[in-house]
């Protein structure tokens, strides 16, 4: 069952069986009256343990690792939402980050989550920082951005300094375009095409009169973003993030294992095998040893 307003959208995700043009509300005030009420709280209490369990998993994915580098993304993103105000507009872009968004920014009726959230749709987390923060000039605006989809988009970062918009940048700079890595690694095929030459995100926004700053360590990451969110005007903080770190979905599909492994056999027979052992450590090792 699809409840939609635009009926033209109902169905293209995937097959639906009754499609209802309207609004939730209409609807629920439509169903309501049709259900017999119950007490029992066992579904509830199921779901809510489930929630507990796996917030504590991702929770002990998002640490400063001791100090070692690259840094993992989960906690740069926990880092942001510590610091962020308790209205801020988050906008990621398309890909992993996208994923450290969803499961580590804490919202709580005040903040706003905006982004594209159409597949493949990369590089949208400046340019629609910038209309958000036109439209909320009172509100801190923040963008986490790929460094693909920022390179994609660096002519805006003129835009930004243009108009004075005070939007604060969060880049994860892991030198590659991770997400599609990830997908190339569930279907079985060894990384290709995938790897970014970038150059110094924060020169160049230094260079372009932005206040920016590059995080290597973890242990730095605190006082930068803080520094960042408090400029008057925009600012840029690139953060080394690593490359090999795994976005695992929340149900694994055998096809998914399958194509791992498949693409596991096919990188050391290229004579790529430092690849997995980085993987292995960055995903497995380092997290054992925290």
């Amino acid at each position: 069952m699809q409840v939609d307003l635009r009926g033209e959208q109902i169905g293209r995700r995937t097959r639906v069986d009754l499609a209802l043009v309207g609004t939730v509300r209409d609807t629920a005030e439509a169903l309501l009256p049709k259900l017999a009420p119950r007490s029992g709280s066992r579904h509830l209490d199921k779901m809510r343990d489930h929630y507990v369990s796996a917030r504590a998993t991702l929770d002990r994915l998002a640490v400063d690792d001791r100090n070692r580098t690259p840094i993992h993304p989960q906690y740069v993103a926990k880092v942001v939402d510590e610091l962020a105000s308790d209205d801020a507009v988050f906008i990621p872009d398309v890909g992993s980050p996208v994923i450290w968004a969803a499961r580590y920014l804490t919202m709580n009726g005040r903040r706003r989550l905006i982004g594209s959230f159409n597949h493949g749709s990369m590089a949208n987390a400046l340019p629609q920082a910038i209309g958000a923060q036109a439209a909320f000039a009172d509100r801190q605006v923040v963008a986490l951005s790929g460094d693909g989809g920022l390179a994609m988009m660096l002519g805006d970062l003129i835009t930004l300094k243009q108009q004075r918009h005070p939007v604060k940048i969060v880049v994860f700079n892991n030198g590659a375009l991770s997400f599609v890595e990830l997908e190339m690694k569930a279907e079985g095929m060894v990384n290709f095409g995938t790897d970014l030459d970038n150059p110094n995100f924060a020169d160049v926004a230094t260079a372009l009169g932005i206040h920016g700053r590059r995080v290597e360590r973890p242990h730095d990451l605190a006082d930068v973003l803080r520094d960042a969110f408090a400029h008057p005007g925009p600012a840029l903080v690139e953060v080394m993030t690593a490359q090999q770190e795994l976005t695992i979905p929340p149900t694994i599909k055998f096809e998914q294992v399958k194509g791992f492994a498949l693409y596991a056999a096919r990188t050391v027979l290229s004579g790529r095998g430092d690849e997995l052992l980085e993987l292995a450590h960055t995903n497995v090792v380092r997290h054992l040893s925290s």
